[in-house]
C-alpha cells in the first residue's frame, strides 16, 4: 500500500503538552511519542512522533517484510527537538525504525522504544499491586529479552508517587528527558529499550509529584551493580549460567534435615583471603580455595555474611542497597553462581545472611525512593533504626512485603542457595527494640510486638519452605520470644533453626573466668539444658563475638599461653558435645589472636605454629566425629537425645553427659574438666557394661595438649555410681574433654 508523507502545518498535540514532555515533566510519554492514529483532514491517518534533542533531521524508515519501503521525514515542531510526521493514507500500525542526522552530519538508525507495546500484563500488575507476585524479580528490574521480535532490555520499577520516571545511562548520556517510562496502574513504570544488552549501566531518574523532588536511584531489583564507589546498576542476564549441581540439589533435603549433622563455617568473603592488603579475590578463586579448606576442616556448610551489594565495606554487607545483586567486589553474577555450583559439587552447602530488618540511607538506595517514604515507615518511631542509623521496612505494605519475599525466593531459586540466616530478628518483632519510653508506637492491642513484622516472618518461612523443600531458615533472635523455630500452624514463626544466643553468652562469660572461680558459676553451663529443647537451636560462635573490642576467642580465655589454648580446645569440645547444630566464625578454627578486621585477610601465617595448627586439627577431628556419630547429631532437639551423667560436681568443675542417636544403643559419653587440674581417678556412672573407647581427647599432643588420657579407653565395672548401675574410672585431662563410645559387641 503506498504511503503519502504529509507535512504538518502545526503540531498534532497541544504546545503545552510538548513543553511538559521536552522538560521531562510529562507522566504519560507513550500517549504522545511513537506511532498513533489521528484524524487528518477528516480521515484516519497515522502520525510518528519523536523527541530527540540533539537531532538535526529525523526520518521514520517504514518497513514491510523487514525491508524499508518508505522514508518518512519527521519535521521539527518544537525547538527543543520534538519531531513528527504524518502518513495521511494509512491509519493502521506499521513497523519502522528512526533515522537521525546530527549537526555534525553523522547518521544512524535505531528502533523507536515508543513503538513497542507493554510487557507487563494486567495480571502481573494485579499481583504486584496486591503483593502476591512472589517472582516479582522476573517482572521488575532489567531483563534482557526479545519483545515483538526485537532484542533489547525491558526495565520496570515501582514508584507510585512519581510524576515521571526515566531510564538513564551511558546509552542516552544520562539524560532523563530521553527515555521516560510508561506509567502503568498501581504506580509501576516500564519501558522496553531495543538494542541494549548485558553490561549496560543504568539508573532510574525519578521526578516526584511531591515538591518536584528529583533523584537518580539504583534499581531495587537490579541483578548486578557497579563496584563501589560507583553506584549504578548493571544489566545482567542471570538465566545463562549452566548449573551442574543436580546431585546436591536432589539430596539436599536429607543433608539438611533436623537429624543431619550441620556444622557451619561463617565466612566474610572480603577478608577470608585477599590478593594483597586491598585486593579482593574473585568468586571463582574463592571457590577453588574454599573447597580444599572445607574438605580439610570438615565443615558441612558455609554461611556467607551478606553478599548482596552494599556501598560501604565497613558495614560488612549488613547495610544492603542491591538486594538482588551479588556484590561486584568479587566478580559477576555468573562468577557467584560458579562459586555456589562448585561448593555444591563438592558436597558443601551454602547459606547466606539476609537482612530484611533495615536498609541504609544512601541517596541511590531505597530510602525516600519516589519523594515519599515508600519502602520505610514515615513515622521515625517506626521507620528509623536508632542503633544503626538506618531505615526500617514497612512490613504492612503489600508491595514492600512482596519485594522482601521475592528477594528471599530469588536467592533460593536463581542461585541455588541452601538457606537464609535472617539477621536482627529481635529488632523486627519488637516495636520498642532499643527504644526508650515515648520513642515507639504500641500496636493496636497496646503491646510491643510488631504484628506486621511477625506476620511477614511467618509468611516468609511458609513460602520459602513450600517453594523450596529442604532449605534452612535460621533466625538470629536474642530474646525469649516463644516458638521462633516452631511451625506457624502451631503458632510459631516457622524458622528451621534459632541461634542460641543465651548459650553463647553464658558459655563465653563462664570461660572468661579464672578456673579457680568457675566452681561458683557451675550452673551457668548447666542452665542451657533447661531450655535446650524448647527451640531447634544452632550454637553460634560468630563474628559478633570477635569485633568491637571484644577480642578474639582465644584472647578471651584466662591463664598463660598453654591454658589459653587448652581452654579454647575445651570450649570447642564442649560445643560439639552439646545438643544443637554448630557455627564457628573464620579464624577461630586456628585460634587467631587478633580481632577480626574486615579489610585484611585472617592471620593464615599462624597455622605454621604447633599450637594453632593443633587447634585447627582438633576442629577438623571434631567435625569428623560429629558427622560420623549419629548420637552427636540425630536427636539435637528432643530430651531423649541427652542425659546427664554428672551434673553436680561443682567443686571439681566437671560436667558429664551422654548423647543418644535415634537408635538408643548409639551412645556417646562426653566428660568435660573445666579446671587445669588433672582428675585421676575419676568415676562416672554409665548405663551399660563393656569397653568404652576413647574416640577423642582434646588434650592429645596432636592438638598441642599434654597427652593425658586413657590409653585408648576403659572398661565399665559393676557398682552403682551417680544413679547408674555401672561406672568407668577415668583419667580426666586438665582443661580437656573426653569423648567415649561403648564398643560394639
Amino acid at each position: 500500500m503506498p504511503m503519502t508523507p504529509t507535512i504538518p502545518t502545526a503540531p498534532t498535540v497541544p504546545g503545552e503538552v510538548i513543553d511538559h514532555l521536552t522538560h521531562a515533566n510529562f507522566w504519560d510519554p507513550f500517549a504522545i511519542l511513537g506511532s498513533h492514529e489521528i484524524e487528518w483532514n477528516g480521515k484516519p491517518a497515522r502520525v510518528v512522533r519523536a523527541f530527540l534533542p540533539d537531532a538535526k533531521n529525523v526520518w521514520a524508515l517504514i518497513h514491510r517484510n523487514g525491508q524499508p519501503v518508505t522514508k518518512l521525514p519527521l519535521h521539527r515542531v518544537h525547538a527543543d527537538g520534538f519531531f513528527e510526521g504524518v502518513v495521511a493514507d494509512r491509519a493502521d500500525p506499521f513497523p519502522y525504525r528512526l533515522q537521525v542526522e546530527n549537526h555534525e552530519g553523522h547518521t544512524w538508525d535505531f528502533e523507536d522504544p515508543y513503538r513497542f507495546g507493554p510487557v507487563l500484563t494486567s495480571y502481573d500488575l494485579h499481583l504486584l499491586g496486591e503483593g502476591t507476585h512472589y517472582k516479582s524479580y522476573e517482572k521488575l528490574g532489567a531483563h534482557v529479552r526479545t519483545h515483538e521480535g526485537v532484542e533489547g532490555v525491558h526495565f520496570a520499577v515501582w514508584a507510585p508517587n512519581a510524576l515521571r520516571v526515566s531510564v538513564v545511562g551511558d546509552f542516552n548520556h544520562w539524560d532523563g528527558r530521553r527515555n521516560p517510562m510508561r506509567n502503568c496502574s498501581g504506580g509501576f513504570w516500564e519501558i522496553f529499550l531495543p538494542g541494549l544488552g548485558q553490561g549496560e549501566v543504568y539508573k532510574f531518574e525519578i521526578k516526584s509529584r511531591v515538591n518536584n523532588y528529583l533523584v537518580e536511584k539504583a534499581d531495587p531489583y537490579g541483578f548486578a551493580a557497579e563496584l563501589r564507589p560507583k553506584t549504578a546498576s548493571v544489566v545482567w542476564d542471570i538465566t545463562r549460567f549452566s548449573w551442574t549441581d543436580d546431585d546436591w540439589m536432589n539430596s539436599r533435603a536429607t543433608r539438611q534435615s533436623l537429624d543431619a549433622p550441620i556444622s557451619v563455617y561463617e565466612l566474610h568473603l572480603g577478608s577470608w583471603k585477599r590478593k594483597d592488603w586491598n585486593g579482593f579475590l574473585n568468586y571463582r578463586e574463592l571457590a577453588d580455595d574454599l573447597v580444599v579448606y572445607l574438605k580439610h576442616t570438615g565443615f558441612t556448610h558455609v554461611e556467607l555474611m551478606p553478599i548482596s551489594e552494599h556501598p560501604f565495606d565497613g558495614s560488612w554487607g549488613y547495610q544492603t542497597v542491591g538486594y538482588f545483586a551479588p556484590t561486584s567486589r568479587h566478580g559477576t553474577p555468573d562468577d557467584f553462581a560458579f562459586f555456589v555450583d562448585t561448593l555444591h559439587r563438592n558436597g558443601i552447602g551454602v547459606l547466606i545472611d539476609w537482612v530484611p530488618a533495615h536498609f541504609p540511607r544512601d541517596i541511590h538506595g531505597l530510602g525516600f525512593f519516589d519523594g515519599t517514604h515508600l519502602y520505610e515507615h514515615e513515622d521515625p518511631r517506626l521507620g528509623e533504626h536508632q542503633d544503626w542509623g538506618t531505615k526500617i521496612f514497612n512490613y504492612g505494605r503489600p508491595e514492600v512485603k512482596n519485594f522482601l519475599l521475592g528477594n528471599a525466593l530469588f536467592w533460593l531459586e536463581r542461585y541455588h542457595i541452601d538457606g537464609i540466616r535472617v539477621d536482627a530478628v529481635a529488632s523486627m518483632i519488637y516495636l520498642d527494640y532499643s527504644r526508650k519510653p515515648g520513642e515507639w508506637v504500641p500496636n493496636v492491642f497496646g503491646g510491643n510486638e510488631n504484628l506486621e513484622a511477625i506476620e511477614f516472618l511467618k509468611r516468609l518461612n511458609e513460602i520459602c519452605h513450600q517453594e523450596h523443600p529442604g532449605i534452612i531458615t535460621a533466625a538470629e533472635e536474642s530474646t525469649s520470644f516463644s516458638g521462633v523455630s516452631r511451625p506457624t500452624y502451631l503458632g510459631g514463626l516457622g524458622f528451621s533453626l534459632k541461634w542460641n544466643m543465651g548459650w553463647m553468652n553464658d558459655t563465653l562469660v563462664y570461660f572468661s573466668k579464672n578456673p579457680v572461680y568457675r566452681k561458683y558459676d557451675h550452673g551457668q553451663l548447666s542452665f542451657s539444658l533447661i531450655y535446650a529443647f524448647t527451640e531447634n537451636f544452632i550454637l553460634p560462635l560468630s563474628h559478633d563475638e570477635v569485633v568491637h573490642g571484644k577480642g578474639s576467642l582465644i584472647d578471651k580465655m584466662p591463664g598463660d599461653n598453654w591454658q589459653k589454648f587448652a581452654n579454647l580446645r575445651l570450649l570447642y569440645g564442649y560445643m560439639f558435645g552439646h545438643p544443637g547444630k554448630k557455627l564457628l566464625f573464620m579464624g577461630d578454627e586456628f585460634a587467631q589472636w587478633s580481632e577480626w578486621k574486615h579489610d585484611q585477610s585472617i592471620d593464615w601465617h599462624l597455622t605454621q605454629w604447633r599450637d594453632h595448627a593443633g587447634v585447627m586439627q582438633l576442629v577438623a577431628d571434631l567435625n569428623k566425629l560429629y558427622r560420623s556419630e549419629p548420637a552427636l547429631h540425630q536427636v539435637d532437639f528432643e530430651w531423649q537425645g541427652f542425659e546427664w551423667l554428672e551434673l553436680h560436681d561443682w567443686e571439681n568443675s566437671v560436667l558429664a553427659f551422654l548423647r543418644r542417636g535415634k537408635n538408643p544403643n548409639e551412645v556417646v559419653v562426653v566428660i568435660c574438666n573445666f579446671t587445669p587440674v588433672a582428675r585421676e581417678p575419676y568415676k562416672i556412672g554409665v548405663p551399660s557394661l563393656g569397653f568404652y573407647r576413647e574416640m577423642l581427647n582434646t588434650d592429645s599432643d596432636v592438638y598441642g595438649g599434654s597427652n593425658f588420657g586413657n590409653y585408648g579407653g576403659t572398661w565399665a565395672h559393676h557398682g552403682e555410681w551417680g544413679g547408674r548401675p555401672f561406672h568407668v574410672t577415668l583419667k580426666l585431662p586438665p582443661l580437656g574433654v573426653v569423648f567415649l563410645k561403648l564398643a560394639a559387641g
